[in-house]
C-alpha cells in the first residue's frame, strides 16, 4: 500500500505540474484562433467594400452616356435665379465712377430691365420642368366686338407655355420674338411681348396691310437659360479674351486684356482713359514695359464648354418656332373710307413695317426710297459724314461705296476692320469716315488708334453740314449692363456736349439687331444681351435730339434669317431710313 501511495503521488504531482501548461497552451490557441478570425473577419469586409466598388465603377463606365439633368446641365445651371437687383459688387469687373446722378439714373434704368425671376433648376427639379417649344402654343384671339378684320384694325395673340411634361409653366421669364408677315406680299411687322408673370403672355400686333398677315412665335431662350445668362455675364465676363501685342526692337511679348480681370499677384498695366475714365488693364510683360504696347488682338473664346449645356440646344430650346393652337393667320379686309390713316404708333409699339420689301415708318419721319446714284448724291452733297461703332455700322460705310461710285476711298494703310477709314467725293464735296469704337473690341487695331467715341465727338466741329452716326453694342454681349450703361452714359455727355455747340448736328443712333446665335453666340452675344442692351440705349438717349435707325425691328420684321450683319435688303432699307433723316423729301 505505501509503495503504490508513492507512485500515486508521483503521478500526481506530474499532472498537478503539466496542467497549468496544457490550460495556458490551450488558451493561446484559442486566442491565436480568435485572432484569425478577427483577421479573416477584416479581409472580407475589405474585399467585399473593394468588390463593391469596382461594380460601382463599372456601372457608372456603363451608363455614363445616358442622358441625365446631372451630366448635362453645367454647374452653373444649379445655382441660379435671375435677381431684380443687379449684381456688381459680386462681379470683379472695374466699373467707371458714376456721380451720383448718373448712380440714380442707372439705379432707376437696371431697375425698369429687370428679368422676371425664374426658380432655380434644382433637384428634383430637371430640364423636363423648362418650357418646351414643342407643348407651347399660341392662339389667335377673336376679334372685340366680332366681324371682319380690317386695315387699323389689332389683332391679338396669348402664348400659353409648357414644359416637357405638358403642364402649362406657373411663372414667366422666357424669351419669345414675335412678328406678323405676309410671305405673298413680302410684308412683315414685330410684335411687342408682355409677360404675365405665369407662364402665359400677350401680343398686340397693328394691322397694316390688306390681305393674309400670318402669326410667328419664336422661343428664343427658356426662362431657365436666361438665369444662366444672367449670371454668366458676372461669373464669367472674361469668357472671350483679348490680347495685346508688345515689342521693343526684336523682342516681343503678348498678354492677355480685358474689363474684367481675375484677381493675381501678377502685375497689370492700366490704360484706363484719362478723359472719359472708360477702364481697361492688360497683364504687365515680363520684360517689356507698358509703354511698348503696339496692338490690340481678339483671344480665344474660353466658354466653349457651355455649348454641351442641355438648355442651350438647337432644335430643342434655342430659337425654336412655337406651334399654333388654330389658325394661325387671318385675312385682312381694305380699311372703311371714313377709318382714319394708321401713322400714329399703336398700342403695339410697332416702329415700322414692311410691305412689298419696303420699310414704311410709324413715327414722325417719313421714309422715303434714294433708290438711284443721283438721289443718294443730292441727298449727301456737301454733307460730312462721321461714323463710328462697330462692323454693324461699318456695314454702312461699305454700302455706300458699293452704290456711290464717285465716292472714293482713300487707302491710309490702316486695317480694313478698325479704320480709321476715308472716302470722298471731290465733285459733291461729300466725305464719310468710319472708325471702331475703343475697347472691348474683336477687331485687330493699333494700339495707337483705339479710340473712344466720346473722345472722338469732342473733335467734331459739327453744324448743318455735319452727320454724325455710331452704334455700339455687338462686343458687349459677354459683361455686365452696367458696363453698357456707362459706354453709352459716356458718349451722352459728349452728345449733349455737340448739341450745346453745334445744335444742328444731326445725330443718328444704331440699336442692336436679332442674331443667328450661331458659333457660340448663344453665349457670347445672346439676342437676350440684345434685348437688354437695346431697352439701355433708348433709355439714355429718350428727350435727347437724336434719330434711331431701329435695327431690331427691321430686322426681326423681315423674312431673311437674321444675322449680327443685316441682309443687303434690310441694310437697304436702313439707309433709306438714315438718307430720310438727312435729307427729308430729297428722294425719287
Amino acid at each position: 500500500m505505501r509503495r503504490n501511495s508513492w507512485k500515486s503521488q508521483f503521478f500526481g504531482q506530474i499532472l498537478f505540474d503539466l496542467i497549468p501548461q496544457i490550460q495556458f497552451q490551450t488558451t493561446r490557441g484559442l486566442g491565436l484562433l480568435t485572432m484569425k478570425l478577427i483577421h479573416l473577419k477584416h479581409a472580407i469586409t475589405f474585399l467585399f467594400l473593394f468588390l463593391t466598388m469596382c461594380v460601382f465603377i463599372f456601372i457608372m463606365r456603363m451608363t455614363k452616356n445616358i442622358p441625365k439633368v446631372e451630366d448635362e446641365v453645367d454647374p452653373i445651371t444649379a445655382t441660379l435665379q435671375v435677381s431684380t437687383h443687379h449684381q456688381r459688387n459680386h462681379s470683379f469687373c472695374s466699373f467707371r465712377h458714376l456721380s451720383p446722378e448718373e448712380a440714380v439714373e442707372e439705379n432707376l434704368i437696371l431697375n425698369s430691365i429687370a428679368w422676371p425671376e425664374t426658380p432655380p433648376l434644382l433637384p428634383p427639379r430637371s430640364i423636363n420642368d423648362t418650357s418646351d417649344p414643342a407643348h407651347s402654343s399660341f392662339i389667335i384671339l377673336p376679334k372685340e366686338g366680332g366681324g371682319q378684320r380690317i386695315v387699323g384694325d389689332q389683332l391679338h395673340v396669348r402664348i400659353t407655355m409648357f414644359d416637357y411634361h405638358g403642364r402649362p409653366k406657373k411663372y414667366g421669364g422666357d424669351v419669345l420674338l414675335v412678328r406678323l408677315h405676309s410671305p405673298a406680299l413680302d410684308a412683315g411687322v414685330a410684335g411687342q411681348v408682355l409677360d404675365h408673370l405665369n407662364g402665359t403672355y400677350s401680343v398686340v400686333f397693328p394691322l397694316l396691310w390688306e390681305g393674309s398677315a400670318q402669326v410667328e412665335v419664336t422661343l428664343i431662350h427658356p426662362s431657365e437659360a436666361v438665369a444662366v445668362l444672367h449670371r454668366l455675364i458676372y461669373d464669367q465676363p472674361d469668357q472671350i479674351a483679348y490680347n495685346a501685342l508688345f515689342r521693343s526692337g526684336s523682342v516681343k511679348e503678348t498678354t492677355i486684356c480685358n474689363i474684367c480681370m481675375r484677381p493675381t499677384q501678377h502685375p497689370l498695366c492700366d490704360y484706363t482713359d484719362v478723359r472719359t475714365g472708360e477702364p481697361w488693364f492688360c497683364y504687365k510683360p515680363k520684360t517689356l514695359s507698358c509703354d511698348h504696347r503696339i496692338t490690340h488682338t481678339a483671344g480665344p473664346i474660353t466658354g466653349k464648354g457651355l455649348r454641351k449645356n442641355i438648355l442651350f440646344q438647337r432644335g430643342m430650346n434655342l430659337k425654336v418656332f412655337i406651334g399654333a393652337s388654330g389658325p394661325a393667320q387671318v385675312t385682312v379686309l381694305s380699311k372703311k373710307e371714313d377709318q382714319p390713316e394708321a401713322r400714329s404708333r399703336s398700342v403695339s409699339e410697332a416702329a415700322g413695317y414692311y410691305y412689298k420689301g419696303v420699310w414704311q415708318s410709324l413715327r414722325d419721319t417719313p421714309v422715303h426710297q434714294f433708290n438711284t446714284k443721283s438721289a443718294i448724291t443730292q441727298c449727301l452733297r456737301h454733307k460730312e459724314i462721321h461714323m463710328y461703332g462697330d462692323s454693324t455700322v461699318r456695314q454702312w460705310f461699305e454700302y455706300l461705296l458699293k452704290v456711290q461710285p464717285d465716292l472714293h476711298q482713300f487707302d491710309l494703310h490702316n486695317l480694313a476692320q478698325s479704320g480709321p477709314l476715308l472716302a470722298l467725293d471731290y465733285k459733291n464735296n461729300i466725305k464719310v469716315t468710319f472708325r471702331s469704337h475703343g475697347p472691348p473690341i474683336r477687331f485687330t487695331v493699333s494700339s495707337s488708334e483705339m479710340r473712344y467715341i466720346a473722345n472722338e465727338l469732342d473733335g467734331v466741329a459739327g453744324g448743318a453740314n455735319t452727320v454724325i452716326i455710331f452704334g455700339i453694342w455687338a462686343h458687349y454681349g459677354t459683361f455686365p449692363v452696367e458696363i453698357y450703361f456707362r459706354r453709352l452714359m459716356s458718349i451722352r455727355k459728349a452728345v449733349l456736349r455737340l448739341l450745346t455747340r453745334a445744335p444742328d448736328t444731326l445725330i443718328i443712333i444704331r440699336t442692336p439687331n436679332p442674331k443667328s446665335l450661331a458659333r457660340f453666340e448663344e453665349f457670347s452675344a445672346s439676342d437676350w444681351y440684345s434685348i437688354q442692351q437695346d431697352k439701355v440705349l433708348r433709355a439714355i438717349f429718350k428727350g435727347i435730339n437724336v434719330h434711331l435707325v431701329d435695327a431690331w425691328e427691321m430686322t426681326l420684321a423681315h423674312w431673311l434669317p437674321h444675322n449680327t450683319h443685316p441682309e443687303p435688303p434690310i441694310v437697304k432699307n436702313m439707309m433709306n431710313v438714315i438718307l430720310s433723316y438727312i435729307c427729308s423729301g430729297n428722294s425719287n
